[in-house]
């Protein structure tokens, strides 16, 4: 915790850098959100906490992947295994890192035997925008939205005719980029079209220090890592006249991976998400939607170059919503979802699909300065049965837009392929893992824009391995305890933001790790965000910090917190012509977010962009 002092010390003594929240944007009211209800609304109103990193914040953040996108974001922790595009776990709010709905354009992703996205195969580059929804969304989504709900929306096309944009970059490590796209729209309709490369040789994803059941990643391998990707997206819209629009979209990514590892330590991996949607507009005051949809999670793993095994898994879906208008206050939103999970490859499942279906119906009233959201579903799934969720949240809008903000919600999250069916592990008989949350909001503020939220969430039925069954079992509780602060504002010709973060993890299954911080979540968070324009040339500065953590459920193995300095310049040559660097973990401090994984060092990348 020594490591973070001083520049807290620093920051406290200027209360408005205190109060700002990572990057600026992410408060932006005006923004409209679709992933919090369903429905398009705008910031302002929705009552869950939301953030919004649109394509600007991603493209001077210098970030390569999703996961670097959300890291430091409020209520976010990162657990890596490593440099780029190694192994990253997400915990949303202090939830398990399977605890997190992943979406990409409404399409749910995600590996059906892991239970979790591969955040760090998705490139930046091809991402439009990130909607991060904290809290509870059962009651909407189904399965997996304990701790929230992370959509991620692929690039768009544009109004005003054709616009190519391409990139070329390179950095330490061999590290090199290269991404071309073009997008392109009228009134009737649009296109946009994505393609990169990214390589680099990597760091040692492992130090190799010795634990207690051996080598710290199974093994001594001293070399370095490196990580390959080719990625895609495409992506298209027209117009039905005044009653509508169909879309569709599909991306792409493929990866050659290295980590260390003894039974295996080389992966070429394949990420896909395909979706088709069309909207109609039946009569005045109804909306209807119907989407498809296909993700693909897919994992050729090697040894030394030797083939090991294979985990396809994929998720077709169908979903069918309508936003029905009930006067000038009242709006009903109505809809099923139907899913199906599939697992292939070498190891044999005793069962290898399953399949799930969900109604739910929203309810929302903007009434004078009362706002209420509530929601109901019901789940039947193949291998669980039924479930039911609810969600309810009220709004306050005081003078001078000050709004408080109370909600409660329900959730569930089923449990994973690898979980039940895994040959010589799995538990047929495992149940869904249940939550319940309870929040409690104050937001306000014109030029000093801040919210303030603290919430607790316990969960029932978590899924441990039982020593006793020598298989997983519902054995577990865990009640989580939070508070969010976050803020930004302008300073002179300076853009702030920030937040601050307190989290309370705790283990409350019996044994002897009772009232145990839960493994690899930090405490306490902070984020500075601050950002100027230099008349052509662009700086911009993030600053995180976090205290430390423990690796393990028994609170013996703590990993220190540290404290890192991001720099981001871009200087534009002409309108079209665009020079950037960054500068990574500046200070190449040594700390590490998984016991033995090496963190990413200070990271140098210059790079040069063409946008018309």
């Amino acid at each position: 915790m020594r490591s973070i002092a001083l520049p807290a010390a620093l920051l406290l003594a200027h209360p408005l850098a205190c109060m700002a929240q990572s990057s600026p944007p992410q408060n932006r009211l005006d923004e409209v959100v679709v992933t919090a209800n369903r429905v398009s609304r705008s910031a302002d109103a929705t009552l869950a906490s939301v953030d919004v990193i649109v394509r600007e914040d991603i493209a001077r953040s210098g970030a390569r992947s999703a996961a670097d996108v959300l890291e430091g974001l409020s209520g976010v922790d990162l657990a890596r295994n490593g440099g780029d595009g190694k192994s990253t776990s997400l915990f949303l709010r202090g939830t398990e890192s399977d605890h997190v709905l992943v979406l990409i354009d409404g399409i749910r992703i995600g590996s059906a035997t892991t239970g979790s996205a591969a955040l760090q195969d998705i490139p930046a580059s091809l991402i439009d925008r990130i909607e991060v929804v904290r809290g509870p969304r059962s009651s909407l989504y189904g399965s997996e939205a304990i701790g929230g709900v992370v959509q991620i929306f692929t690039r768009r096309g544009a109004d005003g005719g054709f616009r190519p944009h391409a990139h070329l970059g390179a950095g330490n490590h061999h590290a090199f980029e290269i991404g071309a796209g073009a997008r392109s729209g009228t009134d009737r309709g649009w296109l946009a079209v994505d393609a990169s490369t990214r390589y680099t040789s990597g760091e040692n994803a492992c130090n190799g220090r010795p634990s207690p059941g051996g080598a710290g990643c199974f093994n001594f391998d001293f070399d370095h890592d490196g990580f390959r990707q080719n990625a895609a997206s495409l992506s298209g819209g027209l117009a039905l006249g005044d009653s509508g629009q169909v879309t569709a979209h599909w991306l792409e990514t493929r990866g050659d991976n290295e980590f260390d590892g003894s039974t295996v330590n080389r992966a070429h991996t394949r990420q896909q998400s395909l979706g088709a949607s069309a909207e109609l507009r039946p009569a005045e005051g109804w909306r209807s939607r119907l989407s498809l949809g296909q993700s693909r999670d897919e994992s050729d793993n090697y040894l030394d170059g030797d083939f090991r095994s294979r985990f396809d898994t994929r998720r077709d879906q169908i979903g069918w919503l309508n936003e029905l208008a009930l006067g000038d206050a009242q709006a009903l939103t109505l809809g099923a979802d139907w899913s199906r999970d599939r697992v292939a490859g070498t190891t044999a499942y005793a069962e290898d699909a399953r399949s799930n279906v969900g109604v739910f119906g929203q309810w929302q009233l903007e009434q004078d300065a009362h706002r209420v959201d509530t929601s109901l579903r019901h789940d039947d799934n193949q291998q669980f049965g039924r479930r039911n969720t609810g969600n309810i949240a009220w709004g306050y809008l005081f003078p001078g837009q000050v709004r408080v903000t109370a909600a409660y919600g329900t959730a569930y999250k089923a449990p994973t392929f690898n979980e039940l069916y895994f040959p010589n592990f799995g538990n047929p008989e495992l149940r869904p893992e249940r939550s319940r949350s309870v929040e409690l909001g104050l937001a306000g503020g014109d030029s000093l824009r801040w919210r303030l939220a603290a919430y607790q969430t316990r969960i029932s039925d978590l899924i441990a391995y039982d020593a006793a069954l020598q298989a997983p079992d519902n054995i577990d509780r865990a009640r989580i305890r939070g508070i969010e602060l976050r803020a930004d504002t302008r300073l002179a010709a300076w853009s702030l933001a920030g937040s601050l973060d307190w989290l309370d993890p705790r283990h409350l299954g019996s044994g002897a790790n009772h009232g145990h911080l839960l493994p690899r979540r930090s405490r306490t968070h902070l984020r500075v965000d601050a950002g100027r324009d230099f008349g052509a040339t662009r700086l911009d500065l993030t600053w995180r910090a976090a205290g430390p953590r423990y690796d393990d459920l028994a609170n013996t193995r703590r990993l220190g917190g540290y404290a890192t300095l991001d720099l981001a310049l871009a200087h534009a040559l002409d309108p079209a012509w665009t020079f950037k660097a960054s500068l990574t973990n500046l200070f190449d401090k040594d700390y590490a977010t998984a016991a033995f994984y090496n963190p990413p060092g200070r990271g140098l990348f210059f790079s040069i962009h063409y946008q018309l």
